[in-house]
């Protein structure tokens, strides 16, 4: 029982078919892959931020120039040689509520963008920042 040289052509093409087929989706998958970590970092940046903005008085939020309103982040904090930098910038608004506690509150906008090859990418996160606390202003 011997192969002819078409159904050796058509196993050859359908072998390589498949061969693609799987490479492109390793390659898909790790492309999801490292773009969810660099999503997960980000996050983790903008929470680092606010975290720390959560331990400033009133008086040094409030203050002009305090906080600095841009900064820089790496992927790996342990090697800022390579790998993805995050730029972010912090916003302070007024708050777009018409309440009389207004003044005794602010918005900060955390932003941070970074680059996946070409790709560029960035998140942002919102919040409010009362003078004596959330909880004076809803209960």
């Amino acid at each position: 029982m011997a192969f002819s040289l078409t159904e050796l052509v058509i196993a050859m093409a359908l072998l390589a078919t498949v061969l693609g087929a799987l490479l492109t989706s390793f390659t898909a998958g790790f492309f999801s892959l490292k773009m969810a970590r660099e999503n997960l970092r980000a996050t983790q940046v903008m929470l680092e931020k606010m975290e720390t903005i959560r331990f400033y008085s009133w008086s040094q939020l409030t203050q002009p120039g305090f906080i600095p309103p841009t900064f820089t982040a790496f992927y790996d904090p342990k090697d800022t040689n390579s790998g993805v930098v995050y730029s972010g910038m912090l916003a302070w608004s007024a708050v777009p509520l018409t309440v009389p506690y207004a003044n005794q509150m602010t918005q900060l906008t955390v932003r941070v963008d970074w680059q996946t090859g070409d790709l560029n990418r960035s998140r942002t996160f919102t919040t409010y920042i009362a003078r004596h606390g959330l909880q004076k202003y809803v209960f």
